[in-house]
């Protein structure tokens, strides 16, 4: 199980550091709905921003009440509910198209896990939202999503507050756990790797929730 929880987790990893570059990108308070407009354009997911902030002397740019929502082969249903992305990064490094982020605090209050009428489970079609189409996965295809290389993170501070299981297809199934993970910090977050602990810690918080729901979910999933 904890295999498969990290293989979601590096697909959360990725669209966060996506939504990261979409945030420096869009260094103007003033261009929320521009960024939303790119959110969209990236992920595939509409997204609505609750407050978009940036330093005007530190290099900070600063996102509150986040939600993405699946596209409409999901119903069009709530994905993630993030209130606050706290973003510290390395200008010089952004000038060489390089993203290197000194601080990342990302408060993940609502995962909603979908499986739609057709059986296809939202988390795995991740990849596909994110238009990767060259090989290369994780970390190694961030440069082909965004053009920038990815040098890590010195510092992650992740709470992760609930997940939620939505069958469109059978609403008795619907199920919703809590995982209660507030400001667990990761230092030198360079791949994948790095997140194992983090899996770990959501495999014991998540009891049978993860297992009953996921790894029913493999043979169909493999090649997602």
């Amino acid at each position: 199980m904890v295999k498969w929880l990290l293989k979601w987790l590096l697909r959360l990893f990725v669209l966060a550091v996506v939504l990261v570059v979409i945030l420096l990108l869009s260094l103007n308070p003033i261009l929320r709905a521009v960024t939303e407009h790119r959110i969209r354009a990236q992920t595939g997911m509409d997204a609505e921003i609750g407050k978009f902030s940036v330093g005007l002397i530190e290099p900070t740019v600063e996102i509150q009440n986040l939600r993405l929502y699946n596209p409409p082969s999901f119903g069009g249903t709530p994905f993630l509910n993030i209130p606050e992305i706290h973003v510290e990064f390395n200008r010089a490094a952004l000038a060489r198209r390089e993203i290197h982020v000194t601080l990342l605090r990302l408060n993940l209050s609502e995962l909603d896990i979908v499986k739609n009428e057709a059986g296809q489970t939202n988390i795995f079609a991740l990849g596909a939202m994110l238009s990767i189409k060259k090989p290369g996965h994780g970390v190694a295809a961030l440069k082909q999503q965004t053009g920038y290389d990815f040098k890590g993170i010195d510092v992650l501070n992740v709470s992760i507050g609930k997940a939620r299981f939505i069958d469109l297809k059978n609403q008795r199934n619907n199920r919703e756990q809590t995982i209660g993970i507030e400001d667990l910090v990761i230092k030198n977050v360079r791949s994948e790797t790095d997140l194992a602990g983090l899996a770990v810690l959501v495999a014991l918080r998540g009891g049978d929730f993860f297992s009953s729901l996921l790894l029913p979910a493999k043979a169909g999933a493999a090649g997602n």
